[in-house]
């Protein structure tokens, strides 16, 4: 299996992932949202508008 970053052959102590800094890599695509997937739901849509504007009008 091959490293799913940099496609070198997957270490069985970092599968699927040929080291510790491509495990890293990946789950920090994670925690910024690179991985994430569109929605087309106008009901998601709809709570992710509001919970912006509530996040806007709170006191910091």
């Amino acid at each position: 299996m091959a490293c799913p970053i940099c496609d070198r052959k997957a270490d069985a102590k970092f599968k699927p992932f040929c080291s510790k800094r491509c495990a890293d890599v990946d789950l920090a695509k994670w925690l910024s949202g690179s991985y994430a997937i569109p929605s087309t739901d106008p009901d998601e849509q709809e709570q992710l508008f509001d919970a912006l504007s509530d996040a806007q009008s709170k006191p910091h």
